[in-house]
């Protein structure tokens, strides 16, 4: 690379020679233009006619930042392709680096560590075509690290002070300095005027980003640039790459922890998705080869037994009597995912959950020890101070731990926050309610339609019920209201959680998860939860109907029909669950892809020669502060869909493992190609979501054994087989689960318009263990019923204690933390202890032979006086 220097001579000659002969220099560069002075962050802004403030408040801004020690480099807008933005460049001098990496307790190296780390790993060549090469798996070597402390310089292995702190660790401390160096004149204490953030929000600048070391899809010309984004993208962000393993470490170090334990939580996630999708492949298959078998189904089907079964309306005045054989398909269907392995299945999930978030506990305490993140979260929660709370927080109190005077919120202002952050949350979750209003007010139309020959639409009638349909359309209609209402969700949980003040960035981000994940699951699962444990449970029978919202409404409670809610509930979970993820694979592919396909198109051939690093950079999105935490709900919604309702769809792991394939690769890819470059940010866990997790893992149990017990036709099934069965087999168990009523019972508001629709009969059946009329006990429950229903509850219970037991003695049986991880801890604190001893004592040396010295020298000054 050529290094320019204006003031030298020579290079104002070449500089010129260049010129005449039609050439410009290299400007993919990072540095300054003298060549040797890194770009550790960028700010840009346009300089507006009438934006007298914004240079007054760039003016002062720019010159505390001098004054804070930074070197500041301004690019005119007549060097810039549009003409009109200009680019301030800011490199961090030694000193400064030294300084806030004190401040902060940065950990740098010391020594090189000579603690093996290498695992014997059985059958190693076996996965040989899934790893990647040793220079991009670990790209540094393994050192001893400790808290940086300026007056202690000689400790740390410091070969060159323009290196010895990596890029990523450089945009993270100027960016502390941005965030809290203020913008107001000097001798004027403004508190609301102070830092980045607010000078972005206000347009005084248009954007604030540390750069990327080189092109995506070519090394960087310069030998002193790393080119990991270039290594990141050839081995990790192209989808040829996605049976390869993740480079992690290549990942942490260009991007930071915080990212980098996403994207491992994320890949771990994946690989044990692997095993829940080949179990519930094999309870699929399963299904599927007993199709055969399905006695219920052949009797429903059969023209004299399902055909000459004539069943009740399910709704009032457009809904005709009805004929049992006309659900032959459906009952066929539900088949695939009601049978004998689906209970195998769901008690398997409940363990692999509990195996999951185990195993990720330990795969990230090996994390935190290898990327020293052991003691990061009092740090964090000391010194990682959002400057918002410094600015609004006007009241000082003593803190006892570091005895110096900082910010507070007062008891009263926090509880009347908390109490209104609290009645916003309520009032927006229980405002759901769209998609079952739509089910109860279209299902009678259905009905109408899909049973009317006059209409032509027999051949559909046979394949799509009114139930399906109804199902169909309202999973549709809720996916389309779910993505409006998470816009609305988004912008209230941001305004609720702002309005808190939360103290530290972590404090922001858990309690702006715990929000968001709160509307979220209203918004997602509430159809689900519906169908599962709400739909047909509260019908009653055809003389006394119950109606949601009262009979003023006229919106009588759905029906299951006599193949069970089940296959509904599947076609809910498919809908909204596939939706979703192709959906968010929409968003997060195709639309940058398209947004940026012009400026990468125009870019592409030697764009270092036409635009400098900080315009490539400029014309990227910006990665928000939220940005990854959008990644997390993505990925814990999908986890509740294939958690909390896996019983009723075995191939719901299966659809999350292809996703997720998918979406490793997309994510990486928009990190390495779209999106600016991040500041680095550490983080020793997932945060918040470890918590959401274990809370989702703890409720699938239970709504897994409902749904097998609710659900489901399964209990009642074994119930007929082993209590009420005269052959020993399911033959009658259709006409068996279906009770009688006199048609002339039926009040005139729930009878079809159609009066001749039932061909004469004086009965129809209905879903229900109750007495036929004409008996003592006219159309109350049967023995048989209580039986089912204590049959139901012991499942319950026995499910889920069996399940708990078994996750919590996995859970005692896997320790969180490795052993050789603990004693590689130990043993390193230990040296760390015994290398800062031996430093003190030969600096302790150091200085009193000094001493030694200059007193001898003195006294021998004093005794050679005469």
């Amino acid at each position: 690379m050529f290094l320019f220097d204006w003031y030298n001579p020579q290079s104002r000659f070449f500089y010129f020679i260049l010129l005449l002969f039609n050439l410009q220099p290299n400007k993919d560069t990072v540095f300054f233009r003298d060549g040797v002075r890194r770009i550790d962050f960028v700010l840009s802004y346009v300089d507006e006619k009438d934006g007298e403030k914004k240079q007054e408040r760039r003016r002062e801004f720019e010159a505390n930042l001098e004054k804070a020690g930074l070197e500041l480099e301004t690019e005119d807008k007549t060097d810039s392709k549009d003409q009109k933005s200009y680019f301030l460049k800011i490199h961090a001098p030694w000193d400064v680096l030294a300084t806030y990496a004190d401040v902060l307790k940065i950990k740098v190296p010391f020594k090189v560590s000579d603690i093996p780390h290498g695992r014997d790993i059985p059958w190693e060549w076996l996965s040989h075509p899934f790893r990647l090469p040793e220079h991009v798996m670990h790209p540094q070597s393994d050192y001893f690290t400790y808290h940086f402390d300026k007056t202690k310089t000689d400790f740390y292995l410091i070969n060159d002070k323009e290196t010895f702190f990596p890029p990523s660790t450089r945009n993270r401390i100027v960016f502390y300095i941005l965030a809290r160096c203020p913008y107001y004149k000097e001798g004027r204490k403004e508190k609301d005027k102070t830092g980045i953030k607010r000078l972005l929000s206000n347009g005084t600048y248009t954007a604030a980003f540390p750069l990327h070391d080189c092109r995506y899809w070519k090394r960087a010309r310069n030998a002193e640039c790393e080119s990991e984004r270039y290594n990141l993208y050839k081995h990790w962000a192209r989808f040829l790459c996605f049976y390869k393993e993740q480079p992690l470490n290549l990942i942490r170090k260009y991007y930071g922890e915080k990212i980098g334990i996403y994207f491992a939580w994320l890949g771990f996630y994946t690989e044990m998705l692997f095993f829940a999708a080949v179990m519930g492949l094999i309870c699929f298959v399963y299904g599927v080869l007993s199709y055969d078998d399905n006695i219920s189904s052949k009797e429903i089907c059969d023209a004299e037994i399902g055909g000459s079964i004539l069943m009740c309306p399910l709704c009032d005045k457009k809904c005709t009597f009805w004929t049992l054989n006309s659900t032959c398909l459906s009952s066929w269907q539900s088949h695939l995912f009601d049978n004998e392995g689906t209970v195998f299945f769901a008690i398997f999930m409940g363990i692999w959950v509990t195996l999951f978030l185990e195993l990720w506990k330990r795969r990230q305490a090996r994390l935190e020890y290898e990327w020293d993140l052991v003691d990061f979260e009092e740090e964090q929660q000391q010194l990682q101070i959002r400057p918002e709370f410094e600015i609004k927080c006007t009241n000082r109190r003593l803190n006892k731990i570091t005895q110096e005077m900082e910010p507070y919120l007062p008891i009263t202002t926090k509880c009347a926050r908390y109490c209104l952050s609290a009645a916003t949350v309520i009032f927006w979750v229980t405002e759901y309610s769209p998609p079952l209003s739509y089910r109860l007010a279209v299902y009678a139309s259905f009905a109408s339609v899909i049973k009317d020959p006059v209409r032509k639409i027999q051949l559909v009638g046979r394949f799509i019920t009114p139930q399906l349909a109804t199902s169909v359309t309202a999973s549709c209609i809720n996916f389309v209201t779910i993505m409006v209402l998470n816009f609305f969700y988004e912008r209230v949980a941001i305004w609720i959680t702002d309005m808190e003040i939360p103290k530290t960035h972590l404090e922001y981000e858990n309690r702006l998860t715990t929000k968001m994940f709160m509307f979220q699951f209203v918004n997602y699962y509430s159809s689900c939860f519906y169908v599962a444990f709400f739909k047909g449970k509260f019908v009653n029978y055809p003389g006394d109907y119950s109606y949601m919202f009262g009979k003023w409404t006229n919106l009588r409670n759905e029906e299951c029909d006599p193949g069970g809610c089940l296959i509904e509930l599947s076609t809910q979970l498919v809908i909204i669950m596939a939706g979703k993820q192709l959906w968010g694979n929409i968003q997060e592919a195709l639309l940058p892809l398209m947004r940026n396909w012009w400026s990468s198109r125009r870019g592409r051939h030697h764009p270092e020669n036409h635009y400098s690093r900080w315009e490539q950079d400029h014309v990227l999105q910006n990665f928000s502060q939220l940005g990854l935490f959008y990644e997390y709900l993505e990925m814990v919604i999908q986890f509740g869909f294939i958690t909390l309702f896996v019983a009723s769809f075995p191939l719901a792991p299966l659809l999350a493992l292809f996703n997720n394939i998918l979406e490793i690769r997309v994510d990486a890819w928009k990190f390495t190609t779209q999106f600016r470059r991040p500041v680095a940010a550490k983080a020793r866990s997932i945060g918040a979501w470890q918590e959401i997790l274990n809370a989702v893992a703890i409720l699938s149990v239970v709504t897994n054994a409902f749904i097998m017990a609710f659900t489901s036709d399964m209990i009642p099934r074994m119930v007929y087989l082993y209590a009420y069965s005269k052959e020993g087999s399911m033959k009658g168990y259709v006409n068996n689960s279906l009770s009688v009523f006199h048609i002339s019972q039926i009040d005139k508001p729930n009878l079809p318009d159609d009066d001749d629709s039932f061909d004469n009969s004086t009965t129809c059946r209905y879903r229900d263990y109750r007495y036929p009329p004409g008996h003592d006990k006219e159309y109350t429950h049967t023995m048989q019923f209580w039986h089912i229903l204590a049959a139901k509850m012991a499942f319950i219970i026995i499910m889920e204690h069996v399940v708990f037991v078994v996750k919590f003695f996995v859970a005692w049986m896997i320790p969180d933390i490795p052993s050789d991880v603990k004693a590689r801890v130990k043993r390193e604190r230990y040296l760390i202890q015994e290398y800062l001893h031996n430093y003190e004592v030969e600096r302790l040396k150091l200085q009193l032979s000094g001493i030694r010295k200059k007193s001898n020298a003195t006294f021998s000054v004093e005794t050679s006086v005469p």
